[in-house]
């Protein structure tokens, strides 16, 4: 794994440098199915002599995930690594463990990412693959720091099986919270992020048509900046979930931040008493946004985070 340097667009030669960092690594250790996950500036290629002679410094017997997890960060403000221990009810045991990096550039289609999840679990390779797809969906495929994506990304599960210990429902449980967990530090620490904000879409005619406007919601940089400035403007939330093209209508919609009404049909404009609980509930670091469009059964629940100044400092001055 490599930070700071996507080697994206970089054509055949890009391809040819990678080949080139292998062939040198094999010369300190044995490699075995090599893949290379890149992060950070597009259009360069890898400064292929600094990373080779770093080579000579690397103690590979030595295992310190903290510095890997840091090591990969890019414009993150702090490390991302987690661990979990699996007690069974038949005594047995396994353990899962991940780190992650991430920030900016993220939206829901995986985003300027890493993340790698390592397991002793004794794991069949079928339910590696199935198990993480889904968790990947519901994790980092929901979550959006400024609705952009990137070239790059990787989410790899890998298992060594020495625990001899497995329980596939256990295991489900486990991953899937390991990735909602990383997934949510993204948010946290999304470029000049103060807020991490659900947006749960519920009665709609479908799922589908839920997912469309719950993402269309945290994507939308006119309701991140109404976090970002702490203003209860429902016309934002509802105008969001008119452009997503699924059915809607203003009749049936209501909107809640937690528990406190914001619109409904018979309550279209903000009194003073809601509109200062309001205010309270935005000065929150984390809330949930309920759209309940009172038209069918289908929900999803996406997650955002504030759009702030010093986003647009950090990404204004990415290269600098």
């Amino acid at each position: 794994m490599n930070a700071k340097n996507a080697n994206a667009m970089t054509g055949e030669k890009g391809i040819e440098d990678i080949d080139t960092v292998f062939y040198s690594l094999s010369k300190k250790i044995d490699v075995l199915n090599p893949v290379m996950s890149s992060t950070g500036v597009i259009g360069y290629r890898l400064p292929i002599d600094k990373i080779t002679s770093a080579f000579d410094a690397f103690d590979f017997n030595a295992r310190n995930s903290d510095q890997t997890a840091k090591a990969i960060m890019t414009t993150d403000s702090f490390k991302k690594e987690l661990a979990y221990k699996v007690e069974l009810e038949d005594g047995t045991s396994f353990h899962i463990a991940a780190i992650c990096k991430g920030a900016g550039m993220i939206n829901p289609a995986m985003a300027t990412m890493l993340c790698f999840i390592i397991t002793d679990a004794n794991i069949p390779k079928s339910d590696m693959a199935e198990l993480l797809g889904t968790s990947a969906e519901d994790s980092f495929n929901r979550i959006s720091v400024d609705g952009d994506t990137s070239t790059n990304d990787t989410v790899m599960l890998l298992a060594n099986k020495q625990s001899g210990s497995y329980h596939k429902e256990a295991f489900s449980q486990a991953l899937g919270k390991i990735m909602f967990e990383l997934a949510m530090l993204i948010l946290k620490d999304g470029e000049g992020a103060n807020k991490l904000v659900a947006f749960e879409v519920k009665g709609a005619k479908s799922q589908e048509e839920a997912r469309k406007a719950s993402r269309a919601l945290s994507n939308s940089l006119l309701v991140k900046t109404a976090l970002f400035g702490e203003d209860p403007n429902w016309g934002r939330i509802a105008s969001t979930i008119g452009a997503s093209g699924i059915a809607c209508d203003d009749h049936t919609l209501t909107i809640h931040y937690d528990d406190l009404l914001i619109y409904s049909g018979e309550h279209r404009e903000l009194d003073k008493v809601r509109e200062d609980k309001a205010y309270t509930i935005m000065k929150q670091d984390s809330f949930k946004v309920t759209c309940d469009l009172g038209l069918g059964d289908g929900a999803y629940t996406s997650y955002g985070c504030d759009l702030s100044y010093e986003y647009v400092k950090i990404n204004a001055e990415y290269r600098t």
